[in-house]
């Protein structure tokens, strides 16, 4: 329900000095006298006093005003009153209880009449027929007023509709508060309104069933309001009657206090039966209307009365309502029910009433965790988590919620987390762990180690393990203690030492968890926007990365040292200097350990081939060599130089074993690393390039992912050269040769394959992924040389077009490779460098020579078809 608006304020204060007050009935010649004989009394009293004589007039004149208004609002019916703004509504319900007591049925016919127009229709009672008139014979008039279109429609707007609503509900409680020493128990007003309600509510008109059940359930809960205060009372007056009896005292005092109990309870019973009949004669029915803001209202409703009167509502009877309800079609009314529960799980009185109803519905509470709309499956995750509290769902029906860890919606996956967090990690709802004693149960140490037995379940994936760190990061402190985590890794103990698995697990919880401190995100965004941070987020980042610098300062030479060997630690290990702040290892004179960690970073870049530890070596490498400064700086590129030095030396090495017929392995290996070094950095491979083209020549039979590494490093290369000349004020005729040279060479090896296609699919599957590295290298150089992009320029000569025979050969090999099969893409799903080698690079290939005009589109053909769809899939996994 609504929030009940505030009490109105007076529309006019009255003034300190002002006699009593003036209604218009009353305000005659008379009274202007007497006004003007004070004003001129106070005027003699202080004749310096002009503006204040200019108040008592202006007084005089605001009362007129104050009075012709007040005249208006009592002009006003009742239904003009509610479509207002609602301030008036205490002054006219307090002035229709006086006219009931001087009118019954005259006021009454006013309040029928009004009912009758808050749903819409016209329908006037008169007073001498309020007796007369039955229930059945209005109702069947106001349908046909309906089935006629001669009903207001209140729903045009849906802020004038809420307004409405809102004062409608206000006037009602007005109503019944105004009531409850008098009229609310004569048996008839209510009793008769009540009727025509409950009638109203099971007609066809939505419109009449909307508003009649919106006041039918509003009366029930200012019925509880007046019902507690009585209760509060018979309480009061039976602690009094006690207190008489010990006295032994038989007298006046103690008949009275008896006739006041009976009294108060006899008005509970009746507030109670009118309840029961609403409940009964409205709610019954309208909970399961066709309308779902209807069936919304009523379980709202029910969630507040069982709240604030447990006494009568606290009874499986009618919580069997909220439970049937949670499998309501409308996610609205599904919502409202799990938020009712929610707030009566929270009392803790309550719990034990509920022992049945949970047994009955938990398991569909737990379901609605997993609810297909997002706002439902995060309140009924809040849900589960009271019901973990109270420990009455047992863990092996749990399973399902952790699967959610890993589910799309961000939303689902934080309350997930926290109940993760809860339950499993800070175990708040374990009564051996509340009652435990000591700080050793919530220290960082313990709650880490809970978080690594359920990293386990998802060790083999790194990506799954970084949505459940993302998951359950905000609530756990744990992951922030740097100095705890840093200790746990280099922990000697043998006791204390991890397991394999989990070193590797607190090493990535460690890298992610360094992330997400800084303001980095660890799993992709479902918008893919760049996150806005405040002035405040940027400073709290900025602390995180001093601290994390002073925690890693001096433990991270150890960390790196103790944990190269292992090639799925290097990676989320190397690239945690990135988040470090470089300054501050000059300022703390560690500049050894920076050297040392510069050396261990570059012994990990030889030691392991693998493309994401390449990938962090470089990362981490090129990042020292730009962020530092000043001697520090010179010695990371010195370190970078040497690193460079050593690959060429290593190639060179590499492919004088193949030439004389040793294996290809260690060529393949030192390739991807100067792959991976060229990505971020120019390389000089001028002393080199001819030998890789030499290997292309000389072995065409050799492994095709050798071939794959040896074009894209010449690919690469030559990019870079273009980079440098494009990029400089004057360009020498040498640089300009040298670079034509290396890019006809490419041309040439890239076109044997279109002149030759069986070296590409002769043997099925196996030969696809050099085809997608040649797909993807021709286009590119199209777009980078493209004759138009250099003509009338100093560099003409750069410019390149390809014959329409190559296109058309291009075109032959890029067809079979969009029409792949989605088993074809789960078998390369998990091979190194899949995200460079799939359809998708093959179409925007394609995209981009027809977007440049790199080619004629002539070449093409048209349109050129998008590669299938993808399925969805979704890992489980059971913690």
């Amino acid at each position: 329900m609504e929030d009940e608006p505030a009490a109105p304020e007076p529309t006019t204060r009255r003034s300190k000095r002002t006699r009593a007050e003036v209604r218009p009935a009353d305000f005659t010649r008379s009274d202007k006298i007497e006004d003007e004989l004070e004003d001129e009394r106070e005027e003699s009293s202080d004749e310096f006093q002009e503006p204040r004589r200019k108040a008592k007039r202006n007084k005089a004149t605001e009362g007129v005003s104050t009075s012709a208004a007040a005249g208006r609002k009592a002009d006003l019916s009742l239904i003009e009153v509610i479509k207002g703004n609602g301030k008036e509504i205490p002054d006219v319900v307090k002035r229709w209880a006086e006219h009931y007591e001087r009118n019954p049925k005259s006021a009454m016919a006013e309040l029928l009449t009004m009912l009758f127009e808050a749903c819409g229709a016209k329908h006037t009672i008169r007073e001498e027929d309020v007796d007369e008139t039955d229930v059945d014979d209005v109702v069947v008039a106001l349908v046909n007023k309906a089935k006629k279109g001669e009903v207001e429609d209140y729903h045009s707007s849906k802020r004038d509709f809420k307004n409405f609503k809102d004062n409608l509900l206000y006037f009602w409680d007005n109503l019944v508060s105004e009531c409850q020493n008098g009229p609310l128990f004569d048996q008839s007003l209510f009793d008769r309104c009540l009727d025509y309600i409950i009638a109203l509510s099971c007609t066809p008109p939505r419109s009449y069933r909307q508003i009649a059940s919106l006041m039918g359930l509003q009366l029930v809960t200012s019925f509880i309001n007046v019902t507690k205060m009585l209760g509060s009372r018979r309480d009061t007056t039976q602690r009094q009657l006690d207190a008489e009896k010990n006295k032994k005292n038989d007298g006046p005092r103690v008949e009275s206090l008896m006739v006041r109990l009976s009294t108060t309870h006899e008005k509970i019973t009746t507030m109670e039966e009118m309840m029961r009949k609403i409940f009964i004669g409205l709610f019954v029915h309208r909970y399961r209307d066709i309308d779902p803001d209807i069936r919304m209202s009523c379980i709202e409703s029910l969630g507040v009365w069982v709240l604030s009167y447990p006494s009568l509502f606290l009874q499986d009877v009618y919580l069997k309502y909220l439970g049937w309800t949670l499998n309501d079609k409308s996610a609205g009314v599904r919502k409202a029910s799990v938020l009712a529960l929610q707030n009566l799980y929270d009392v803790d009185d309550s719990v034990p009433s509920l022992n049945l109803f949970t047994d009955r519905f938990y398991k569909r509470m737990l379901e609605l965790a997993d609810d297909i709309d997002i706002p439902v499956a995060v309140c009924a995750i809040g849900l589960v988590k009271q019901l973990l509290r109270h420990q009455l769902v047992p863990d092996e029906e749990l399973g399902s919620l952790y699967d959610l860890l890993i589910d799309d919606p961000p939303d689902v996956r934080r309350a997930i987390g926290a109940l993760v967090y809860d339950h499993l990690i800070a175990q708040k709802f374990n009564d051996s762990q509340s009652r435990s004693t000591g700080s050793d149960s919530d220290s960082s140490e313990v709650h880490i180690n809970r978080m690594l037995q359920i990293l386990k379940e998802f060790s083999a994936d790194p990506i799954l393990s970084s949505y459940v760190i993302d998951d359950v990061w905000d609530y756990m402190v744990a992951m922030k203690d740097w100095n705890c985590i840093i200790g746990m890794l280099l922990a000697d103990n043998p006791s204390a030492e991890l397991d394999e698995l989990d070193a590797t697990s607190l090493i990535r919880l460690l890298f992610a968890s360094i992330r997400k401190a800084v303001g980095e995100r660890i799993v992709p965004a479902t918008d893919n926007r760049n996150p806005h941070h405040t002035k405040a987020q940027k400073e709290m980042f900025e602390n995180n990365k001093r601290n994390i610098t002073f925690a890693m300062m001096k433990n991270y030479p150890k960390l790196l040292r103790k944990f190269m060997p292992d090639k799925d630690k290097v990676a989320p290990l190397v690239e945690i200097v990135v988040h470090m702040n470089i300054e501050l290892i000059s300022l703390k004179r560690q500049e050894q350990n920076f050297k040392l960690i510069l050396q261990l970073m570059n012994e990990a870049f030889f030691k392991h081939g693998e493309k994401d530890n390449l990938r962090a070596c470089v990362k981490a490498i090129k990042f020292c060599s730009t962020e530092s400064q000043g001697a520090l700086q010179d010695f990371a590129q010195n370190q970078v130089k040497v690193l460079e030095d050593d690959l060429v030396a290593k190639l060179k090495s590499a492919i004088k074993d193949v030439v004389n017929g040793g294996d290809e392995y260690s060529l393949l290996v030192n390739l991807k690393r100067l792959y991976e070094l060229q990505l971020l950095h120019k390389v000089p491979l001028d002393s080199l390039y001819q030998d890789l083209v030499h290997i292309l020549r000389s072995f065409r039979n050799i492994d095709d992912e050798v071939v794959a590494f040896l074009l894209l490093n010449m690919f690469l290369n030559v990019s870079w050269c273009l980079h440098s000349i494009s990029s400089s004020e004057t360009v020498s005729e040498m640089s300009l040769s040298s670079l034509l040279g290396k890019r006809d060479a490419l041309l040439e090896e890239l076109q044997y394959f279109l002149n030759n296609p069986f070296k590409l699919h002769d043997d099925g599957r196996s030969k696809t992924q050099l085809a997608y590295r040649v797909c993807g290298m021709l286009a590119d150089l199209w777009c980078l040389f493209k004759r138009t992009k250099f003509a009338s320029t100093n560099l003409e000569i750069l410019g390149y077009s390809p014959h329409g025979s190559i296109i058309e050969k291009y075109w032959r090999i890029c067809e079979p490779l969009l029409d792949v099969s989605d088993d074809a893409e789960d078998e390369e799903e998990n091979k190194e460098y899949v995200e460079e080698n799939n359809a998708d690079t093959v179409m925007f290939a394609l995209a981009r020579l027809v977007a440049t005009d790199s080619v004629p589109k002539v070449g093409l053909p048209q349109p050129v078809p998008s590669p299938p769809p993808k399925k969805k899939r979704k890992e489980k996994r059971v913690l």
